[in-house]
C-alpha cells in the first residue's frame, strides 16, 4: 500500500513541484493549503501564504496533479502565534522573524491537521532543505543542494517529532530545475514570481500596518549617540531596525547607522559603521536539533551561527546562562538585532540549535 502524505501547497511552484515528485515518488498525495485569512489584510496577486490568489492557485495545481485537495482554517493560531507575536516585537523596540515561528506553530500544525483529516503519516512542502537522522537518534534539518536558496534557517524551530514526519522533496535541486519540472509537468504557475514580503504585509509598510491593525502609534523621539546625546528627532521606533542607514531623515556629515531601539525611553542609539559590531549574541527559547544541551556543553566544537536569514554566518563556540544560550564569535558579527534569530551550524552544514535573539 502506498504511504499517504500531506503537501503544504501554498500556490507557489516549489511546493507544487515537491506535491508531484512525491506523486512520481509513489506516494499518495494529498494538498492542503492554510486559511490565514484576516479582515483589513491586503490582497494582492502574489501575497504569499496569504492571498486569496494563492489559494486559488494552489487549488489549480491540485486539480492538475489529480490529487485531493483541502483548506484548512488557521486563522485564529495566525493571529495569535505570528500577528500579535510581530506587533508586540515591534512596540517592544525588536525586529522579529515571524517564518520562523509560524513554521512551528501555524504551518506545521496545519499539516498534520490535514494529515489527521487524510489518514496520513507524513507531511511535506517545498522548502530548500533536507532532513536527517543522526547516529544519536536525533532529527535534523541540513542544507540544502543550492545555497542561493538554502531555507534551513526558517526551518530551525521544528520539534523533533514535525521533523520524524516530514518530507523535504525539493532540497536536491537547483530553483531554475524546480521551475523547469513544473512547466515540463504542466504546472500552470512556472514561472510564478517568489514572494519577497512578510505574507500578511504584502506592501512592506509596517508601521502603516501596526497602526491600523493594533492601534500602535509612531511617536516621534530622539535619536541620540552612545553618549546619550540628543542628535536630533526621530518619526517612531515602529520605523527602524538594527543596522538601517537610510531613511534616517537627518544629515549627519558621516554614514551613521541605527545601533540600538530604546522604547522605554522612545530614543533610537545611532553610531558609525565600527559601532555595529559584536562578538557576543545571547538567545532564548532554544530550540534544539542535531545535539542536545548537554552534548553541546560537553564538546569544544566550534560552531558556524547565522543571525538573521540571509547572514553568511560566523565561527563562534557556545556556552550557556540557565535557560539561555551565548554564541561567542571568533570575529566580530555586524548589526545583530534583537527579536531576530540565532542559528547554529554544525561542520555538515546541519542545524544544531536555534533561538531568539535578546539584548545583551
Amino acid at each position: 500500500m502506498a504511504k499517504k502524505v500531506v503537501v503544504g501547497l501554498s500556490g507557489g511552484v516549489d511546493s507544487s513541484v515537491a506535491a508531484y515528485l512525491l506523486k512520481k515518488q509513489g506516494y499518495e498525495v494529498y494538498g492542503v493549503t492554510m486559511d490565514i485569512w484576516t479582515e483589513g489584510a491586503v490582497d494582492t496577486v502574489n501575497g504569499g501564504c496569504l492571498g486569496s490568489q494563492a489559494k486559488e492557485d494552489a487549488r489549480k495545481v491540485a486539480e492538475t496533479l489529480d490529487i485531493p485537495y483541502k483548506v484548512v482554517d488557521v486563522r485564529g493560531k495566525f493571529r495569535e502565534n505570528v500577528m500579535n507575536y510581530f506587533a508586540d516585537s515591534y512596540k517592544n523596540g525588536e525586529t522579529p522573524n515571524p517564518c520562523t515561528l509560524c513554521n512551528r506553530r501555524v504551518k506545521w500544525e496545519a499539516l498534520f491537521k490535514g494529515a489527521e483529516l487524510f489518514g496520513a503519516e507524513y507531511v511535506a512542502t517545498g522548502h530548500y532543505a533536507k532532513i536527517r537522522k543522526l547516529a544519536n537518534g536525533r532529527y535534523t534539518i541540513a542544507n540544502s543542494y543550492t545555497a542561493a536558496k538554502d531555507q534551513t534557517y526558517a526551518l530551525c524551530n521544528l520539534t523533533q517529532e514535525q521533523l520524524r514526519r516530514t518530507l523535504l522533496p525539493i532540497g536536491d535541486y537547483e530553483k531554475s530545475e524546480v521551475r523547469k519540472i513544473a512547466a515540463e509537468a504542466g504546472i500552470e504557475i512556472a514561472a510564478k514570481p517568489d514572494s519577497m514580503e512578510i505574507c500578511f504585509i504584502p506592501d512592506g509598510d509596517y508601521a502603516g500596518y501596526l497602526e491600523k491593525e493594533y492601534g500602535i502609534a509612531a511617536h516621534k523621539g530622539n535619536f541620540v549617540d552612545v553618549d546619550g546625546n540628543v542628535l536630533g528627532e526621530h518619526r517612531g521606533i515602529v520605523h527602524y531596525t538594527i543596522g538601517q542607514r537610510k531613511g534616517l531623515g537627518i544629515a549627519f556629515g558621516k554614514p551613521m547607522f541605527v545601533k540600538e531601539i530604546r522604547p522605554e525611553t522612545n530614543e533610537v542609539v545611532l553610531s558609525d559603521n565600527e559601532g555595529l559590531f559584536t562578538e557576543r549574541v545571547v538567545a532564548e527559547r532554544i530550540n534544539f536539533m542535531a545535539e542536545t544541551k548537554e552534548e553541546i556543553e560537553a564538546s569544544d566544537k566550534i560552531y558556524l551561527a547565522k543571525i538573521r536569514y540571509n547572514h553568511k554566518g560566523g565561527e563562534c563556540k557556545l556556552s550557556f546562562e540557565e535557560d539561555r544560550i551565548a554564541a561567542e564569535f571568533l570575529e566580530p558579527q555586524r548589526a545583530s538585532a534583537p527579536g531576530q534569530t540565532l542559528v547554529v551550524y554544525n561542520e555538515a552544514g546541519e542545524v544544531v540549535c536555534g533561538g531568539r535573539i535578546v539584548r545583551n
